[in-house]
């Protein structure tokens, strides 16, 4: 059976759906999103919370076999929410958690902690619930970006420009030309290199307009060429379009595997000669890294 961990790496699609709605959870979770995101943050409304959490574990037993693809947004580990959301939705078995707003590395740790006693009083499942991180959403995670080496239970690091944007008193995120803004191009950057500290795939965020599949396949294609593994999304429409833009091409392919044929059929040579240019290492690597993930 597919760990949550192992769906982490393999992800080319993260699909949000509100945790007030089981037909919304229920259509996320039949699309071909690779992993659903139950949301009990922002897409629920204060007072309907405590309704949400029973019928979010509700639908997680609905669903066992798929566990290791639907993971909760709880609310930020700072407000009382957090511990209410774990209590309601851990005898539910989540494959995996995502963890807004946190300002650093104890914030991670705190929530590890937490996981550690829900999984022991929900029996055999030591270890097994994941973590996703929006790094970026408070001023002290922003800086706290290449915090996360070695953390316990993180699988992968995402980014958003909202929050941050309202807590810096900013009036708006974005350039005349709809282009972000330097503050947040750079905490696209920092999540990128902060996923890379620690090991794990960074997650693009959300492109907002759902109807505009041109802008998302091109926004896709060059968050993937950055280093970018998967992308948000907040509409099943958009799955297609992200699946395909992080899923390596034939042609990408048919590169790759001549580049790592040729390091292959010369293993004492560091540097080699290939159509005009000069391939070493990092060639080699990142040829290798396209053909894994081709393989899923």
């Amino acid at each position: 059976m597919t760990s949550s961990f192992e769906a982490a790496q393999r992800a080319r699609s993260w699909l949000f759906a509100p945790g007030d709605s089981e037909k919304k959870m229920d259509k996320a979770r039949g699309s071909e999103a690779d992993i659903v995101i139950i949301d009990l943050e922002d897409a629920v409304a204060e007072g309907e919370k405590p309704a949400a959490r029973l019928q979010v574990r509700a639908f997680l037993e609905g669903h066992p076999a798929e566990r290791h693809r639907l993971w909760v947004r709880i609310n930020p580990i700072q407000t009382p929410h957090a511990l209410l959301d774990l209590a309601a939705i851990m005898p539910g078995r989540p494959g995996g958690l995502m963890l807004p707003k946190p300002r650093g590395r104890a914030d991670v740790e705190r929530l590890d902690h937490y996981l550690t006693a829900f999984e022991a009083s929900n029996g055999d499942m030591e270890r097994q619930t994941a973590v996703i991180i929006v790094a970026t959403e408070t001023p002290e995670g922003l800086l706290a970006t290449g915090s996360y080496a070695d953390m316990p239970r993180l699988a992968a690091m995402t980014w958003g420009a909202e929050d941050i944007a309202t807590a810096l008193g900013a009036t708006t995120n974005r350039e005349a030309d709809g282009r972000y803004g330097f503050t947040y191009e750079l905490a696209r950057t920092f999540c990128l290199t902060g996923a890379a500290i620690a090991g794990v795939p960074a997650v693009e965020t959300i492109h907002g307009d759902f109807r505009d599949e041109a802008g998302l396949a091109a926004l896709a294609a060059k968050v993937r060429q950055d280093g970018f593994r998967s992308m948000l999304a907040i509409h099943p429409a958009q799955i297609p379009v992200i699946n395909a833009a992080f899923t390596p091409t034939a042609e990408e392919c048919a590169a790759a595997q001549e580049v790592v044929d040729l390091f292959a059929a010369n293993p004492t040579l560091g540097t080699i000669g290939h159509k005009g240019a000069m391939l070493d290492r990092p060639h080699l690597v990142r040829a290798q890294a396209v053909l894994a993930r081709a393989r899923g």
